[in-house]
C-alpha cells in the first residue's frame, strides 16, 4: 500500500479542520452565556445524530442489527453517548455470534 502526497495532505487537511471547529466551539462557548433552553438543545443534539445514523441501519439490515439499535438507543437514554455506541457494537457482536 503507498500513501501519495495528496492523499496524505486531504488527510492532513481535515484533520487540522476537524480541530480547528471543535477548538472554535470551545472558544465561543467560554465566552457565551447559555440559557437552560439553549443548554437543553445543545445537549439533546448528541442523540439525534446517533438516531440518524443507526436509524438506517436498524431499518436496512438484519435481525442481529435491529436488535443492537433498539438496545443502543434505551442505552443511550441513560448513558453517555460513548458508553451507549460501545454496548451497540457489543449487542450486535452477541447477536451476530447467536446467529441471529
Amino acid at each position: 500500500m503507498s500513501l501519495d502526497f495528496s492523499t496524505l495532505a486531504a488527510i492532513l487537511a481535515m484533520a487540522v479542520a476537524t480541530i480547528a471547529t471543535r477548538l472554535a466551539g470551545l472558544l465561543v462557548l467560554r465566552f457565551t452565556v447559555l440559557s437552560p433552553r439553549t443548554r437543553l438543545i445543545l445537549d439533546a443534539i448528541p442523540p439525534a445524530v446517533l438516531a440518524a445514523v443507526v436509524t438506517p441501519t436498524a431499518l436496512a439490515t438484519g435481525l442481529a442489527e435491529t436488535i443492537a439499535c433498539v438496545v443502543t438507543a434505551l442505552a443511550a437514554l441513560r448513558l453517555p453517548m460513548l458508553a451507549a455506541a460501545a454496548i451497540g457494537v457489543l449487542a450486535v457482536a452477541i447477536l451476530r455470534h447467536a446467529g441471529l
